[in-house]
């Protein structure tokens, strides 16, 4: 078994009804920002529920939609300047992976004054160095990556899909409410069912360390996965198996 240090400092709010728990979770008297993708949580109510939240305190509340799956270097670029020019001191990401992973790219590059001459330093496949970044929560709509849970992401640049990733960039908090992720299409669930299992068998099978006890964690996952996957894809409101599926999606990337 490697050597490792395991740090993760995400605070998990998990299950049914914990979105009333953002008021206390989002710092009062913050100007924030919150960034999601292609309109789902719009259209599902999501969103408003979100800002219904956020508004029982002082805050000021700026929207950044649209970041594509992969999300688009360019796209993020936009969000940074307005990031700047808000002087906005919280992020809260919500929706999938996607929206994760470019929250946590928004939340280095706006601290980082020369994001757009030294772009190869912020999208390289290591660490990236920085003293700070903008904190940032999640409200996860949809389980598949894991990102809620760690502090990596994926940015397209051009046609390359390049790491990127700080120790600063782990979110605060995460909200996993399994009921959030009713409303998704069955082929979005269908499409995170499989996403997760990859993403647990990658790790499973590529480094034979003798790490037992995350191989019998990894196991663990997929037996969910199989047990969990076809009832709620079929039954999308049966609450037990949507939550496992939720937790499984978020601990595939810590012990997977």
């Amino acid at each position: 078994m490697l050597n490792f240090n395991f740090y993760n400092p995400t605070e998990v709010v998990f299950g049914k009804g914990q979105m009333k728990q953002l008021d206390k979770l989002v710092p009062k008297d913050s100007r924030i920002l919150v960034t999601y993708g292609g309109g789902s949580v719009k259209k599902f109510g999501t969103l408003d529920k979100v800002i219904d939240e956020l508004k029982k305190s002082n805050r000021e509340i700026f929207e950044f939609g649209g970041i594509e799956p992969n999300p688009k270097f360019e796209t993020l670029v936009k969000a940074v300047k307005l990031v700047r020019e808000e002087k906005i001191d919280f992020i809260l990401a919500v929706g999938g992976g996607s929206v994760m992973d470019g929250t946590k790219f928004i939340g280095i590059a706006s601290c980082k004054d020369d994001y757009i001459e030294k772009e190869e330093e912020l999208l390289t496949q290591g660490m990236i160095s920085v003293d700070k970044t903008i904190p940032f929560g999640t409200v996860v709509t949809l389980p598949a990556t894991g990102s809620e849970m760690n502090n990596g992401g994926v940015i397209s640049n051009g046609e390359n899909k390049l790491a990127i990733s700080s120790k600063k960039s782990f979110p605060i908090f995460s909200i996993l409410d399994p009921e959030l992720t009713y409303t998704l299409p069955k082929t979005q669930i269908a499409n995170g069912i499989v996403d997760t299992f990859i993403h647990t068998v990658e790790q499973y099978v590529t480094y034979p360390v003798d790490a037992k006890f995350q191989d019998r964690t990894a196991e663990g996952i997929l037996q969910t996965l199989i047990e969990v996957g076809k009832e709620t894809i079929e039954n999308p409101t049966n609450y037990e198996a949507r939550a496992n599926l939720v937790w499984s999606a978020t601990e595939n990337i810590v012990w997977g």
